[in-house]
């Protein structure tokens, strides 16, 4: 008859005992941590410099993302809902406890227009979002897809060089032929073509101060030739070269 070793027994239920207590604890804080009315998000707290996004908008889009536990909230969501929203670039989400998640939110910077209603940033990036008044000073470019970044390094270009001689540019457009056309500050259409566009501003303005004295103002400028230019005349029925 074999003999029952009862230490090693009790040894056995008394290990599954303490298992089972810290299973049981374990479900229990796992039920309390996932309770959200025992562990609320009680507040988002929201930094960085927001011009155009507003706390309703910040509201609508974490709106049933809260209803879980500050520690069952799923931040990337909560990051990801945010930089959905039109005006913002990049979210970052941290939580902080005991009931509290941490937002920065850094705002696109919109250098320019772009094509019919979008934007670009200070990286040459499309992004869409309302039309703000605020802004309507900005230049307007334009172009085929793909090309934002070349537009806005072609613009920061021709600006530079008109600066220096006292002339502000309104708007650039590179055509689906790849052919640039500019419009001062001053209404003045510019047509520089494909190439040497840097090349045919320098040639404007060194003539501009010879048409400026003409009695009529200047509408259109031709710079498409490789010597000489078309001037083309408010009210006027022709142009001369």
């Amino acid at each position: 008859m074999t003999k029952v070793n009862w230490y090693l027994c009790c040894g056995l239920f008394f290990l599954l005992l303490v298992i089972g207590g810290f299973g049981m604890g374990a479900w229990k804080l796992h039920r309390v941590l996932s309770d959200a009315n025992a562990v609320p998000v009680a507040t988002v707290a929201v930094s960085g410099t927001r011009q155009f996004t507003t706390d309703t908008e910040i509201q609508q889009a974490l709106h049933g993302l809260m209803q879980r536990s500050l520690f069952t909230t799923n931040v990337n969501q909560v990051q990801t809902a945010l930089e959905q929203l039109p005006w913002v670039y990049r979210a970052s989400v941290r939580r902080d406890w005991p009931d509290k998640l941490k937002v920065v939110l850094q705002e696109q910077q919109p250098v320019a227009h772009w094509n019919q209603g979008e934007w670009l940033n200070t990286h040459g990036q499309v992004f869409t979002a309302p039309a703000e008044t605020a802004l309507d000073y900005l230049p307007y470019l334009a172009g085929p897809e793909a090309s934002a970044e070349d537009v806005l390094q072609g613009y920061r270009q021709i600006r530079a060089l008109l600066k220096l001689h006292g002339f502000g540019l309104k708007s650039l457009t590179l055509n689906p032929r790849h052919a640039w056309r500019a419009v001062l500050d001053n209404g003045i259409l510019l047509e520089l073509g494909r190439e040497d566009k840097m090349a045919r501003i320098q040639r404007f303005i060194n003539v501009y101060p010879v048409l400026a004295k003409q009695d009529k103002k200047v509408a259109r400028v031709d710079l498409r030739y490789d010597t000489g230019m078309a001037v083309g005349w408010d009210n006027a029925k022709s142009e001369s070269r």
